[in-house]
């Protein structure tokens, strides 16, 4: 049985859950991993200068064992996040340390702990096996995943799952991640593939999709409402695409900052209005790696409330940290929220606090998503609602090159990776939504 066997049943417009589920697995299949031998090869390399296209590999490995509550998946296509990036240039830890820790857990975990890492976070793809005590998904279901992987047989986890000691990030936390053919997952993980999306396109959303809505929307976020204004860092990118997309679709007033009139533009065709070019317009918020420079964070802040007819930003979706973070709070309006789900740019924020407490503002730190707010992102992906921000789709072999994109910011929105989907554009079940969408669909495409 070889995965080609797989795709062939896939494709087959005829094979029922029985088929699937009489299929072999294949002994092994091929994965994009990062070696444990190899953890320190870029010793003394500034960040920039450490390439993902020499530490990723494309390798054969074995289908791991099948425990309760799981399933194996056969991926049709993955896309690239930061997270990949970190784990390729091994910052700012190896992950090696965190699939050790989870191979601790208990006699099932200890398959996680390997020398080498399988990667990624995202998948679109169609169950092959679940595992005993799975009900809702059998062989044959076309699927998404989320990457939140939990245990909960703490209490902690069971009025938010973030919460569950023992969270982790699926492809990052975890081993047998999506860029690859074959992935493992939890059952509750898996979410209903938007009918009217491609394999790539519906891969793309998943992470940033899911973040994105629990930072802004979700009652555990900002809990963004109607007429707020809300200031987005990277509008264009991975993350900002999606809180642009929110908070037009939320009835909020998105001001989008970006690096570039190429990202602006795409920023207009989402239908944001309120742009901040601030490589344009020259913004420098540090005057030396030491210290800021509070006269920009007063000029940044007067050109938003140009844009606002005098109005400050009820809320700032902020992830690039350190070089951001003194402007973000000092931007915000009295009373206002500065919500924070990564520090691209550095984790060591640094901000007066005179204009935090003062103006009694808030800072709140959101990571990732719960199984139901993943589940609500998605249910407005498939209704059309909100819509994949994919710019451009690698093969598997590439996905070094995907990775050193996005590490060198190159990419606009995010990158796909096929698995087991021979070329893009498969996957398709319902063309008439997919016709009324297209537009939105291929707006990253060809800026």
């Amino acid at each position: 049985m070889t995965v080609k066997d797989i795709l062939d049943a896939i494709q087959s417009k005829d094979a029922t859950s029985a088929d699937f589920a009489a299929l072999p697995l294949p002994e092994s299949y091929r994965a994009i991993t990062v070696h444990k031998d190899e953890t320190e090869m870029f010793a003394g390399l500034e960040t920039r200068d450490k390439d993902p296209r020499k530490s990723i590999h494309l390798d054969e490995v074995p289908v791991p064992e099948l425990g309760p509550g799981e399933a194996l998946v056969a991926v049709m296509a993955s896309s690239v996040n930061y997270n990949s990036v970190w784990t390729s240039i091994f910052e700012p830890l190896p992950t090696f340390g965190f699939l050790e820790r989870y191979g601790k857990v208990s006699e099932l975990t200890k398959r996680h702990d390997l020398p080498y890492h399988i990667i990624g976070s995202d998948l679109a793809g169609v169950v092959l096996r679940t595992g005993p005590g799975v009900n809702a998904w059998k062989p044959g279901d076309e699927v998404v995943a989320h990457c939140l992987s939990v245990e909960l047989e703490s209490s902690d986890g069971h009025n938010d799952t973030m919460l569950d000691p023992e969270q982790r990030i699926w492809g990052f936390e975890t081993n047998f991640g999506g860029l690859a053919e074959v992935a493992l997952v939890k059952s509750n993980q898996l979410m209903p593939k938007p009918a009217h999306l491609s394999w790539e396109e519906a891969a793309a959303p998943g992470l940033v999709n899911s973040t994105a809505y629990r930072q802004l929307v979700s009652r555990n976020g900002a809990q963004m409402k109607q007429g707020d204004n809300v200031l987005i860092w990277g509008a264009s990118g991975g993350l900002g695409s999606y809180a642009t997309q929110f908070a037009l679709a939320g009835g909020a007033t998105p001001i989008c900052v970006v690096s570039s009139p190429q990202k602006a533009e795409i920023a207009r065709r989402m239908g944001a209005e309120l742009i901040i070019d601030r490589n344009a317009e020259g913004y420098k918020f540090w005057k030396d790696e030491h210290t800021q420079d509070p006269r920009e964070w007063k000029r940044f802040g007067k050109r938003i409330r140009e844009l606002t007819g005098g109005e400050d930003v009820d809320i700032v979706f902020e992830h690039p940290g350190r070089e951001t973070f003194g402007a973000s709070v000092y931007v915000t309006r009295k009373g206002g929220t500065i919500v924070t789900c990564a520090s691209t740019s550095g984790y060591h924020h640094e901000y007066d606090n005179r204009y935090l407490w003062m103006s009694l503002k808030r800072i709140i730190g959101s990571h990732f998503a719960n199984y139901r707010e993943a589940w609500e992102a998605n249910r407005l992906i498939s209704k059309g609602k909100i819509h994949p921000t994919l710019s451009k789709v690698y093969s598997l072999e590439d996905t070094g090159q995907a990775a050193y994109d996005v590490h060198r910011n190159l990419h606009q929105g995010k990158v796909g990776v096929l698995c087991l989907a021979p070329e893009e554009g498969l996957g398709v079940r319902d063309e008439e939504m997919r016709a009324e969408h297209l537009d939105a669909i291929n707006r990253f495409r060809n800026v």
